[in-house]
């Protein structure tokens, strides 16, 4: 598996890329008005607790106030490795015996705000290294559920406890430390507990809504996460920024400096790997497959959906065969998709239906071998008796849609307006009623030069038995600023 990580920087906008065998994976964007907040610290006060919701609402200087759970806040329960979930046994306490009304709480950002939500909180802090996770405030020491070798993990784990000794520090191995010596622990243990020691004197300082810890620049944290030995090159279109990530690297990961380049050349570095024509692909609907199927993906509020088409793929034995070998590409397509896109959160894909017990089984393996180099965490379940496949993405950011676009002012979101004839019509009823509520000699109606031309064409024969029954004379204005759906009836 060749990988290679692309950084595009412009004064105002940070872009990341991941390309694995020369195919766009992941795309990361980081805009200066509008950085996420995810993993930064915050000083907060609880403006409300809800009993019946478990949670309250912190007031950590963002425009919204953000959303802190029971669950969420530290008391003492075992802290859960990477890639682990959280034990369904471990019992919450009301949220009442956690916190009150005008409390300061220090609480770190784990979600940033998506659509109408506030930001997702945590008082469990964490501050991440290269290597390791170190989690103030608790005694335990865990190994990323990733890394699967026992005596790898048993060897780590005694690396750790060694390095620790009686402080007793809650830590987590991150997978990025397999196979890594005891001496890179130890800097990264030294450079954590000197991070911890700047954050606790922040606080002690900070007023309310004060951020007293920042994760690092998108570019920092491309290198700290996804440099690993499978990445061949780390290429970065900024001089400066070359240099920061180098000396970075030179700190944490001396290893692999050699794999840092600047790229120099005259042709934006995302043309030459043809990421901008696959950033504006994953913005439509419809996603071709090799075969000749494709997907339509749909996202909505509350979950995505995926749906299957053979489209003009017809295969060369029989019809089973034909939608087998189209779901096992789509499968394929499928998981790309979610990560080139970044869709999280509850998804749905509508397979073409199979009798193959067998070939279920198999697509379903594709779908979750496809998931397997994803780095946010996902769970997918067998097929629905509707024959739906159902899974869950996590999702800490905005799909790449939403980063990039915005609801389009004709249809309001809607992804559908209404037809020249149904605005002509709308627009009749709201000459009857305003001629019944108003008095007025005649009516001026401005609308779109479409649903005019459509009244004067089509509708002719009808405007003239409104004029006859209403008792004025209606004049029709087309108006090129004028969307299809709106209009104004105007009394003279």
């Amino acid at each position: 598996m060749s990988e290679e990580i692309l950084i595009n920087v412009t004064p105002r906008e940070t872009r990341v890329a991941v390309i694995e065998n020369g195919m766009l994976q992941e795309v990361q964007i980081e805009r200066t008005s509008r950085r996420g907040y995810v993993g930064n610290i915050y000083k907060g006060k609880v403006l409300r607790v809800m009993p019946g919701m478990q949670a309250a609402f912190v007031d950590i200087g963002l425009d919204r106030a953000a959303f802190l759970h029971a669950s969420d806040i530290q008391r003492g329960l075992p802290a859960v490795a990477e890639g682990e979930a959280t034990p369904a046994s471990a019992s919450v306490p009301p949220i009442l015996d956690l916190v009150r009304e005008g409390q300061e709480v220090v609480v770190q950002v784990v979600k940033d705000p998506i659509g109408s939500k506030g930001a997702r909180l945590t008082t469990q802090l964490s501050i991440p290294s290269r290597y390791l996770v170190l989690l103030p405030g608790s005694r335990v020491q865990g190994v990323s559920a990733r890394i699967e070798d026992e005596a790898e993990r048993a060897r780590l784990k005694g690396l750790l406890s060694g390095l620790v000794g009686e402080a007793g520090e809650g830590y987590i191995v991150r997978t990025n430390a397999e196979g890594q010596s005891g001496e890179a622990l130890a800097e990264d243990v030294h450079y954590l507990r000197r991070a911890l020691e700047l954050v606790q004197s922040a606080i002690a300082g900070a007023r309310v809504g004060a951020c007293v810890y920042e994760d690092l620049s998108l570019p920092l944290r491309a290198v700290r996460d996804r440099m690993h030995d499978e990445v061949e090159k780390v290429r970065v279109d900024s001089r400066e920024t070359f240099e920061r990530t180098r000396a970075f690297a030179q700190q944490f990961m001396p290893e692999l400096v050699e794999r840092l380049e600047h790229y120099p050349g005259e042709r934006p570095i995302f043309d030459l790997y043809g990421v901008e024509d696959e950033i504006q692909r994953a913005l439509q609907k419809e996603v071709p497959l090799k075969s000749g199927g494709y997907l339509i993906i749909d996202q909505t509020e509350a979950m995505t959906t995926i749906d299957v088409n053979t489209g003009s793929f017809l295969g060369q034995r029989n019809l089973e065969e034909t939608v087998y070998r189209t779901n096992l590409e789509a499968a394929q397509a499928a998981a790309r998709q979610l990560r080139v896109r970044n869709l999280g959160g509850i998804i749905i894909i509508d397979f073409i239906d199979m009798t193959d017990a067998e070939h279920r089984r198999q697509v379903l393996r594709m779908l979750e071998k496809s998931l397997a180099r994803d780095h946010a965490k996902s769970t997918v379940y067998d097929f629905s008796p509707l024959g739906l496949v159902e899974m869950t993405r996590k999702r800490t950011t905005e799909s790449l849609e939403r980063q990039l676009c915005e609801p389009c002012p004709a249809c309001a979101g809607r992804g559908s307006i209404k037809t020249t004839e149904t605005v002509t019509y709308e627009i009749f009823r709201e000459i009857t009623r305003a001629v019944r509520q108003f008095d007025a000699e005649k009516l001026l109606v401005l609308a779109s030069p479409k649903v005019v031309g459509k009244i004067l064409d089509e509708e002719s024969a009808a405007v003239a038995e409104l004029e006859e029954f209403i008792g004025k004379s209606i004049r029709f204005q087309p108006d090129e600023q004028y969307a299809q759906e709106q209009y104004d009836v105007v009394l003279l």
